[in-house]
């Protein structure tokens, strides 16, 4: 639940900054999200290496600056930011080097590793060119590639989101410090007053900064004095001019990594759904000890004091004193405590930081009178040693360290001239973006101060040192420590190497052994009875459960038969010792997946039943919502509806009826002899009618469009099916009406061969009486109905078209005889033969024609075949003319023969009267 704080400690060179990126490569490697941070995070390892980290006489990658990257999770335990702090980066190294030692990795880099573009913008020349490089004669490192690192920088850049033109002004940066570096300067006159010699090293340097050649110059060989109002420029010495161009150098640097670690920072910033929660990881410069160690190895092993201060009070003083507050049986075990080496460096009104900012500020003061003074307030501390000179000797932790005060108050002061600080303000927008916060801190410090110089007790190093370290304290204190110590192999830093010795001084200085001790003769885990119970209670039996957290506590030891040597009862706390959860976490765990498995299942029944409820009740709920939307469209279309309904009520009658009609109508027309088809007198009047409630149907199917979806979708049905039976009833009344026509034109044609036929039975009848008149001695009257005037009307009967309901039927048993009368003589046996032939020929010619026409009428109508069918009666009209027009003929000889026939009788006639 709280924060978690992973402390990293050692010697210079024992493997601290190797240690930090594993512990991050593991935390990355749990805490993986889609952001990707967890790569920013381990890529800033490279970044602040090649800008923090230098090769030393013990260490080939020494970290030159403590830092506490601070890791970020969300409540999933994901990674979601982080924060870099950075503390006293060792700037004295950008341009003072010792033996064998390097500057920062970033210069060899650049100059190794820089595309052939970037060396001529920037005029860069081999690492061996600069005298701030090549000063400890040492530029490589062996098994080292700086151009191959100088690549992964830049990869590491972009992944951080520093951008290209950013990159590009970090670069030029880095050149000027380089050319700044290579200026030089000689005497003058004979009061020693300098110039800059004007080569270029000036030009390079000017250019990159954004300034000009003249501008620089000025800067570097003078400095401005303001009596009161007035102001004089003064002309510097050599040594005075090296230290301003020193300064202008450091300055430079320092601000430049600080405000990388800024830009870092902008993109590794938390989240919104980040919880709070993080994880610190310590890595700080550790401790150093040479033959004479400078300003830089007394603050840094300051820093180790404190936080070895730190882990004896977690591990040793916190520990006892719970034990004897709560009254544990404990014997004191004896650690080597380091608070008088801490009260050394920080107990007021005399230790070693208060007489350094004392003595910084007095203006006479040197490097000598630092020793002294020290000597004279210190020399009873047992941790301090006076040494011949200016020398002292300090006995940390780690051992006791010779301090040289050469350089000590210069190096506190941490002085800027503030007229390079109006310089460096001046110069064009390439540097001023990068430095704006320092120059006004610094501008601001200069003009509260009339003297040029900067408030050395304000502005120290070890007041600023010591402020950071404690704040780094207290945020440590708010976390659990978790302390990893770094032990060193060997001097020679080579692999598979341990010198025993080493490692011993190493254990017994650190304290580890005594932590070892601690371990065993103590009881380091430790819980409150309401944790210990909460955490292990449900693994007691029904039988031993208790109320109060101790007795609780006192059925689980006894149940899983924990001996009683193992564990004791504080007033407030159950102390066990090493080892003794490990039954109680492995039946815990055990337990707990059992609970899972039930739970899981329970879960999956729960979640399946509520939601087989929730889906009966979401079907009820909607079958009431569409009921209640159904009843409601339905209240607005009802009319509509009704009048539809009653539509097809009176539809179906109106088929029902025609139903009937038809079926009476086809039997009708079955028993008729002739097979016609005859229809009712209103039968055009019910199809008017059928139309008209069609139309009313039409006009209801806009009223019920409003009408809900499902019913929509049906009446979207009906009514295709509805467009699909007005087309069907259209093709019908086009078939109705073609019949109707072609009925029309069989009943012309049944009249006009009706009028004929009876034209042609009259004529028959009329010669058969004609004939018996004259065999039976008939009356003279019967001769007038067989005169010639008669037989002259027959083509006006024939060309009448008068309306006959009914087929005449004929009768083809005449009796024509001729009584045996031989005395008419051959003539009129011919003659009656002839007529006799002729009535034969007109009853077989009706028959033919009859049964042709019942032929026709019986095909059923239809497109194709109502045309063959006035095709076919044509065609029969045409033969039945053609065989009218020679049975006239043949019948007008014959009527010729019978009249000669009577006018030959009647003379025979008179002749027998006479």
């Amino acid at each position: 639940e709280a924060n978690q704080s992973i402390i990293i400690s050692g010697e210079s060179g024992s493997g601290k900054t190797e240690t930090a990126k594993i512990a991050m490569q593991y935390l990355a490697a749990v805490g993986r999200s889609n952001r990707g941070t967890e790569e920013k995070i381990l890529q800033t390892n490279h970044v602040l290496e090649a800008f923090g980290n230098a090769k030393t006489s013990r260490n080939e990658n020494s970290s030159r600056f403590g830092k506490l990257i601070e890791i970020h999770f969300s409540t999933m335990g994901k990674i979601y930011g982080a924060k870099v702090q950075t503390f006293l980066i060792e700037k004295s190294r950008v341009v003072q080097l010792a033996s064998g030692e390097r500057s920062y990795h970033i210069f060899y880099q650049l100059c190794a590793g820089s595309s052939f573009g970037l060396k001529e913008r920037l005029n860069l020349r081999a690492a061996s060119y600069y005298k701030y490089l090549n000063q400890s004669e040492c530029l490589m490192i062996d098994g080292i590639d700086d151009a191959k690192k100088f690549h992964q920088l830049m990869k590491a850049l972009d992944i951080v989101q520093i951008c290209k033109e950013d990159q590009e002004l970090i670069f030029k940066v880095l050149a000027a410090i380089l050319w700044l570096g290579n200026i030089s300067f000689k005497v003058a006159d004979s009061e020693n007053d300098i110039e800059v010699l004007d080569d270029e090293a000036v030009t390079s340097a000017a250019r990159l900064m954004g300034c000009s050649s003249q501008a620089l110059k000025a800067a570097l060989s003078t400095k401005k004095i303001q009596p009161e109002k007035d102001t004089n420029t003064k002309k510097l010495i050599l040594q005075q001019a090296i230290q301003t161009r020193d300064e202008i150098a450091k300055f430079m640097y320092e601000n430049l990594f600080n405000w990388i670690v800024d830009q870092i920072n902008r993109s590794l910033q938390v989240g919104k759904r980040c919880t709070g929660k993080s994880i610190n990881i310590l890595d700080i410069t550790g401790f150093e000890s040479f033959q004479k160690s400078s300003f830089e190895q007394f603050c840094i092993n300051y820093a180790n004091e404190r936080l070895q201060q730190h882990l004896n009070r977690h591990l040793f003083k916190q520990e006892q004193e719970d034990y004897e507050s709560d009254g544990i049986e404990w014997t004191k075990i004896y650690f080597k405590d380091n608070q008088e080496c801490l009260d050394l460096f920080e107990r007021k009104p005399h230790s070693l930081l208060s007489l350094l900012d004392e003595e910084s500020n007095l203006p006479k003061a040197s490097d000598l009178t630092f020793a002294n003074k020290l000597k004279q307030h210190l020399g009873t501390n047992p941790c301090f040693k006076g040494e011949r000179g200016r020398a002292f000797s300090v006995r940390h932790y780690e051992g006791e360290v010779l301090y040289d005060t050469n350089g000590f108050l210069e190096k506190n002061r941490d002085f800027m001239p503030s007229d390079s600080v109006q310089f460096l303000a001046s110069c064009k927008c390439e540097l001023l973006p990068l430095f704006s916060k320092m120059f006004d801190q610094s501008l601001k410090c200069s003009n509260s101060f009339g003297t040029g110089a900067v408030d050395s007790q304000e502005q120290s190093v070890c007041k600023k040192f010591k402020g950071q370290l404690f704040n780094l304290i207290d945020q440590l204190e708010c976390t659990t420590p978790h302390f990893i110590r770094c032990i060193r192999p060997n001097t020679k830093q080579l692999p598979d190497i341990y010198d025993e010795d080493l490692v011993l001084q190493q254990l017994k200085c650190s304290g580890i052994l005594e932590v070892v001790r601690t371990s065993r003769a103590g009881y380091p885990t430790r819980m409150t009875h309401q944790e210990f119970s909460t955490r292990y209670g449900f693994l007691l039996s029904e039988a031993n459960k208790y109320q109060d957290p101790l007795s609780t506590s006192v059925a689980i030891l006894q149940q899983f038969n924990i001996p009683s040597e193992m564990y004791q009862f504080g007033y407030t706390k159950l102390y066990l010792r090493a080892g003794q959860t490990g039954s109680l976490e492995l039946k815990r765990k055990q337990v707990l997946q059992g609970i899972v498995v039930v739970q899981k299942y329970f879960r999956g029944y729960q979640a399946r039943s509520y939601f087989q409820e929730l889906k009966k009740g979401v079907a009820t709920f909607q079958s009431f919502v569409r009921g209640e939307i159904t009843r409601r469209k339905f209240g607005v279309m009802k009319p509509s509806i009704t009048i539809y309904s009653k539509n097809l009520e009176e539809i179906q009658a109106i088929i029902q009826l025609q139903s009937v009609i038809r079926g009476w109508l086809a039997r009708k027309d079955a028993s008729t002899p002739n097979g016609f088809k005859s229809y009712p007198e209103n039968a055009k009047h019910r199809r008017k009618s059928l139309v008209k409630m069609l139309e009313v149907k039409d006009i209801s199917k806009e009223r019920v469009q409003n009408l809900p979806s499902p019913l929509a979708q049906l009446q979207r049905r009906v009514d295709k099916a509805e467009e699909e039976n007005a087309k069907l009833r259209e093709q019908l009344k086009q078939s109705e009406r073609k019949w109707a026509e072609y009925e029309a034109k069989m009943k012309s044609m049944e009249e006009a061969w009706q009028k004929q036929r009876a034209s042609l039975q009259m004529s028959l009848v009329a010669a058969r009486k004609s004939l018996a008149s004259d065999s039976g001695n008939t009356q003279p009257t019967r001769n007038e109905v067989l005169s010639p005037r008669y037989y002259g009307s027959e083509d006006a009967t024939l060309g009448s078209r008068t309306a006959v309901n009914t087929p005449i039927k004929f009768s083809s048993n005449f009796a024509v005889s001729d009584g045996g009368r031989e005395a008419n003589g051959i003539r009129e046996r011919g003659t009656s033969g002839t007529l006799s032939s002729l009535m034969k020929e007109f009853d077989q010619r009706r028959q033919n024609f009859d049964d042709e026409v019942k032929a026709l009428n019986d095909v059923k109508p239809g497109n194709s075949t109502t045309t063959n069918s006035i095709e076919e009666f044509r065609k029969l009209k045409q033969s039945f003319e053609g065989w009218k027009k020679q049975y006239k003929v043949r019948l007008r000889e014959t009527k010729a023969k019978l009249h000669e026939a009577d006018k030959s009788r009647r003379t025979w006639w008179g002749k027998l009267k006479n």
